[in-house]
């Protein structure tokens, strides 16, 4: 079966750079353990990939988002 190929939203929507201050939209892109959801999966271009994980990086050094969710039991 061949598989849709997904286009990435960033080209899309035409965005050249992506802002660390955008809290929601980098949210999507991370797990609930905080891993950052990787190229293949959210489809993503290389280009807008690299500079999602650099946002990522730089949002949670400066606690704008957490490394991990809290997860109680």
């Amino acid at each position: 079966m061949l598989k849709k190929k997904r286009i990435c939203r960033f080209c899309e929507e035409n965005i050249n750079f992506i802002d660390y201050k955008d809290e929601k939209k980098l949210m999507r892109f991370t797990t609930e353990q905080g891993k950052i959801i990787p190229r293949r999966t959210s489809g993503t271009c290389a280009k807008h990939q690299r500079q999602l994980v650099r946002a990522i990086k730089v949002a949670r050094e400066l606690a704008l988002i957490p490394y991990i969710s809290d997860i109680t039991k």
